[in-house]
């Protein structure tokens, strides 16, 4: 009777520890809503520097004065990332670029496809496997005009009871030609996590 008891007991903790499994269920959610998970650099912030910076430059009187005529030629140079994380930097350029291309004022060339685009050309010029008066040729591609750069900073603190993240994000475009810096901005972010003392 005892081992009829001890193997009902052990029946029925299997039964308990099996429907009260974890189950993972994934959702969809708002990928512009803000994302607190943790103090490091994040979504929302890779939106927001990327969206001011976008802004400011498009209002800027001196872009005005560029795009008056013309949609000059930009190229984007890597965001230096100066912080103690790793940030993907690229998705800050691809982001502001996307939205200045979006918004009708500039062209790019994009430095980092360089060397694919030299193949591609180089492959239509040997071999004989592309007819010659629609192949592309060398030599007529547009240079950009301006270099867009920039730099991600931080600066971080904490203690036992608090830890505090300064981000700045610094921008400038300058005239390959005279070498000038015609706009240039920043945006900062700050990020403070404290423990909350919760009473029972």
């Amino acid at each position: 009777m005892n081992k009829l008891i001890a193997f009902s007991t052990i029946a029925l903790t299997l039964t308990v520890t099996t429907a009260c499994t974890n189950k993972s269920v994934i959702r969809y959610g708002d990928a512009t809503a803000v994302e607190t998970t943790d103090i490091n650099f994040a979504s929302t912030d890779l939106q927001k520097v990327a969206s001011q910076m976008t802004d400011s430059l498009l209002v800027s009187p001196v872009v005005g004065t560029l795009t008056a005529n013309t949609r000059p030629v930009i190229f984007v140079e890597g965001i230096k990332n100066k912080t103690s994380e790793h940030i993907d930097t690229e998705s800050i350029t691809d982001s502001i670029s996307t939205k200045l291309l979006r918004s009708g004022k500039f062209r790019f060339v994009d430095m980092g496809r360089v060397t694919a685009a030299r193949e591609q050309i180089q492959f239509q010029q040997t071999g004989g496997m592309v007819d010659t008066n629609k192949a592309v040729q060398f030599g007529q591609q547009i240079g950009a005009q301006y270099m867009l750069y920039g730099n991600l900073a931080s600066i971080v603190k904490s203690n036992k009871d608090q830890s505090d993240v300064y981000y700045k994000f610094t921008m400038r475009l300058m005239d390959l030609q005279s070498g000038l810096v015609e706009w240039a901005d920043e945006t900062e972010i700050r990020k403070t996590k404290q423990k909350e003392f919760v009473s029972w």
